[in-house]
Parts: C-alpha cells; structure tokens; sequence
C-alpha cells in the first residue's frame, strides 16, 4: 500500500513508518521542515515531501496517490491559545475534507486516527476535548475510519519516563521530588506495540468504523513510575504529591520552564481523570502488549557507550 503519515517524524512516528517499510508498504511523509526528517529520507520505500501545512490544495497534493492516510499528529501543550483546536480538530477535518473527496472513489481507502485515552468533548482538559472534537469529526466523516486511543506511550525517545529520568539526575538524592497529582494512574504502552496495532489493522478491514483503547497490562501511579525511573538510575527517590490548592500554581510555574513546559495547567486537567482502561489488547495486533519494567532497562540508565549491551550480559 501506498500510505501517507502525518507528524511521521515524531516519536511515535518512527516507530511506526519502521515497521510499515517491514510490512512492504511504501511510506509519505508531509514535512514542513526538512531538517526533522533527515533519519526517514534515507529509509528505503520512504519518501519525504516538503508542503505547506496551511493550504488544503497541499494536503489534497500529498495524499492523492495514498492508499491509506495515517494522522499522527499532536501536540501536549499550546504555544498560544487555540492551538490545540488548530493541531488535533482542524487539521483532521480538513484532512477527511481533502482526503475523504478522493478516497469515495476507492473501497479500499483507509483513514487512521491516533488520538488519546480519554478523548471526550466533555472531557476536562482542552488537550482532551480537542481529540474528542475530531474523533467525532471522523465517525460523521463518510470515510473507511479507524481510530486507536492509546494511554501514555513509552519506548526510547520518549517524553514521558525518559523526562522523569532526567529531572531525577539534575535532582540532589536528597531533595525529594514534589509533583502535582501523584496518585494519578496511567497505563502506559509500549511504542512499538501500538505501531504494531496500527500496522496491521490496515490489513484487518473489520477494524473499519471501531474505536480501540491500546494500554499496557498494568496500571501504575504517577509516583510509581518516577521510582521506576529512578531505580534504573540506582536512587528511590522520595516523591510527594502537592497539595490540591498549590497544584495548579505549581503547573503555571512548570508551564514557564525554559525550553518547554515540563508540564501544564491543562496537563494538570488531564490527569484529574485516571488514563487507563478495562480494554482488552486488540485479538487482531497479535501478542500481547509487554510491560514497562520489560523495556526501560533498553534506555534508563544504559552506560553510554557502543559496548554497554555487552556489560550486561
């Protein structure tokens, strides 16, 4: 299949577009900056297209040769107010516009939504509701739709326990770490586990018109999994959890971190609700989704250098 991916240089995204090259598909990329794609433009079966985000021509241009359209793009904090709305509704109806003109004419077209565990237009975060508005977008739409909504997603890159992993090595082992909403739960998958649903979904046409909720097989605090990331870096480090009244002072402080919130009062919403789900591991993805504890050993804590693996052994 020919396949476009959008916000295919992201963290998910490479993980992804890796293992629909091993499926035999060939791969689009829509980019806006070339730089960000310079590990996928030399990937055998992937090309690389330079467009104009802006412009619904260009959206019809990338994908009118596509067999399937993949939309992973997101965003975990607004830059300016209405991002949110911009990045997760807009674009994906613009892209059931453009795309979903063309892919009438072809019962095989597909249309794949990665949207997020607690997406609801009445959810209580604006990260949250936005996901919601184009999920129900998608289910109007009169294209052959298939949406997954991951909890957390975790793998070597990402920015979620690999962000806790450095704020504990810049922390003293005796300044305890004091954090909004501690106690909240969370599901986390593993990056390529979802990939793998997503890949071979677009081979299942029963997953056409269905919602799928990809978690991993345990549940865990928020505190826990910083005293994971902290024990593969050899420190059990002490969290405490804010007080509700100084929680959301404390994200509005975050928000303003140099270099990018390391979180936000909208994040802070989220977590209001526990990301996890009684759902079970899609039977058409195959194995069963691998816990956390299995894979961060890969990139916490690893001696880097080039013989690191061979340590360990």
């Amino acid at each position: 299949m020919n396949i476009t991916v959008f916000g295919g240089t992201g963290f998910l995204g490479h993980a992804l577009i890796a293992q629909l090259i091993n499926a035999g598909h060939y791969v689009t990329v829509p980019i806006r900056n070339r730089e960000k794609a310079k590990a996928l433009a030399i990937q055998p079966n992937v090309r690389v297209e330079i467009y104009d985000s802006a412009q619904d021509a260009e959206l019809a241009r990338v994908t009118q040769n596509a067999d399937a359209v993949i939309n992973l793009v997101g965003i975990l904090h607004e830059r300016k107010r209405g991002d949110f709305a911009r990045v997760h509704t807009e674009l994906t109806k613009r892209l059931l516009r453009t795309f979903g003109a063309t892919s009438l004419s072809s019962s095989g077209k597909r249309f794949i939504q990665v949207s997020a565990l607690g997406a609801s237009e009445d959810a209580p975060s604006e990260y949250q509701r936005s996901k919601g508005a184009a999920e129900t977008a998608i289910r109007a739409s009169n294209t052959k739709w298939t949406i997954f909504a991951p909890s957390v997603i975790f793998g070597q890159g990402d920015s979620f326990v690999s962000m806790f992993a450095k704020i504990l090595q810049l922390t003293p082992p005796f300044v305890p770490l004091v954090m909004p909403k501690a106690g909240a739960q969370f599901q986390p998958v593993w990056v390529n586990d979802v990939a793998r649903a997503v890949v071979a979904a677009l081979a299942n046409p029963q997953t056409i018109g269905q919602r799928y909720e990809l978690v991993g097989p345990k549940r865990y605090t928020l505190r826990e999994i910083v005293k994971h990331a902290g024990s593969r870096l050899g420190r059990d480090p002490m969290v405490i959890s804010t007080p509700p009244p100084f929680s959301t002072l404390q994200a509005l402080v975050l928000e303003k971190i140099p270099g990018g919130p390391l979180m936000s009062r909208d994040n802070l919403r989220s977590m209001s609700v526990d990301n996890v789900s009684d759902a079970p591991w899609p039977a058409f993805a195959g194995a069963a989704p691998v816990a956390m504890e299995t894979i961060t050993p890969r990139y916490i804590g690893e001696v880097p250098d080039g013989f690191a693996r061979y340590r360990k052994t």
